[in-house]
């Protein structure tokens, strides 16, 4: 197993834990420390990390406005001080590419800079971008590539699922496509009416996109020319919780969605880690528990699939989420998006230095 060490001697990975409090995050913003400016060791393949999942990962924190963004984050409450330099401006690294493709179409190609604050909101990319970008002396790119809106069950279906029926709670039998399928649903014994859209498009889509983006390597990642898919990140599942049949095949899409992003990634090996809704509190009921079950099962030091142990890990947003909800983007408030994106990031170290 190839060892990811820090080219910053002081740091040291912290050990993640469920019951991680929004306080010690905020200690531990201290030991992320600025980008040193020093571009990566070009020698060294990149390492691709994939951001996946639907309007939270797309990011709606806010970077201007109010008490709420993460200017006043870190101009007045002093957090995340790897952000910003001595003068007060926002850093650049040089050894981290962030790369994103979504918008309203396929191939929208939306930042391709070197990691740093820019633009109207963000999402958990420089939470995770700065621990790793410390922590790996080769070349880091992290490429974002979502939209709002979408569900595993349907729009994020991985080729390869299988349709299934259910039988809702007001007694309705309802089919529900796989793979290439269409419409989203319909009730059963009836002909299906197909629609501009089928089961796995918006899957197609995104790592469509995000496969275009490592054919053309050298134009994401100037002079580079060699990469590794070493990791996956994944933020979704509020589109599933409002459905009785989605939530209830969650589990088993999501099960299926890890396995597939590294068979058609030819990735075996990359880590995936993925963030909890953080309105889905330990023991919920409804849909949204039945999501958070299945978070939870495929968690790899307790979860319920040995082959998982030490490849993936969950991270428990509740409480990081300060009250918010995902269907409400956590109030925009810029800090839910950066403590998320430092636990997916650390949780990800983890998994890199088998420390779990």
């Amino acid at each position: 197993m190839k060892k990811y060490f820090s080219r910053f001697a002081v740091i040291a990975v912290a050990t993640f834990s469920f019951t991680t409090t929004l306080p010690a995050l905020a200690q531990n913003n201290s030991q992320i420390p600025r980008p040193d400016g020093k571009p990566a060791d070009m020698s060294k393949p990149v390492q691709v990390f994939i951001l996946l999942g639907q309007s939270n990962m797309v990011g709606l924190g806010k970077v201007k406005g109010g008490d709420i963004s993460l200017e006043h984050a870190v101009k007045e409450k002093k957090k995340y001080p790897y952000l910003v330099d001595e003068a007060g401006a926002w850093t650049v690294r040089n050894d981290v590419r962030f790369v994103r493709y979504g918008g309203n179409g396929q191939g929208k190609l939306l930042n391709n800079d070197w990691m740093t604050v820019k633009g109207g909101n963000l999402g958990p990319e420089y939470g995770i971008g700065h621990p790793l970008g410390n922590a790996i002396e080769a070349p880091v790119m992290i490429l974002k590539c979502c939209i709002g809106n979408r569900a595993l069950g349907w729009d994020l279906l991985p080729p390869g699922s299988e349709g299934f029926e259910f039988t809702d709670s007001a007694g309705v039998d309802w089919v529900h496509p796989g793979y290439k399928g269409s419409p989203e649903r319909w009730k059963k014994g009836e002909e299906p009416k197909p629609i501009g859209w089928y089961a796995g498009k918006q899957y197609d889509d995104d790592t469509s996109d995000a496969k275009r983006a490592l054919v053309d390597l050298g134009q994401h990642y100037p002079n580079a020319t060699q990469y590794e898919v070493t990791g996956f990140f994944f933020w979704q599942g509020e589109r599933d919780a409002g459905s009785e049949a989605l939530s209830s095949r969650y589990e088993q899409n999501l099960v299926h969605f890890i396995k597939r992003l590294r068979e058609d990634f030819h990735a075996p090996n990359a880590k995936f880690v993925l963030g909890t809704l953080g309105e889905a509190v330990k023991g919920s009921k409804g849909n949204t528990g039945k999501v958070l079950e299945a978070h939870l099962a495929v968690h790899g030091a307790t979860g319920k699939y040995p082959e998982f142990r030490g490849n993936v890990a969950t991270v428990y947003t509740n409480p990081m989420a300060q009250g918010g909800s995902g269907n409400g983007h956590y109030g925009g408030k810029a800090e839910v998006y950066m403590d998320v994106g430092e636990a997916m990031g650390k949780a990800m170290l983890e998994l890199l230095n088998d420390k779990q």
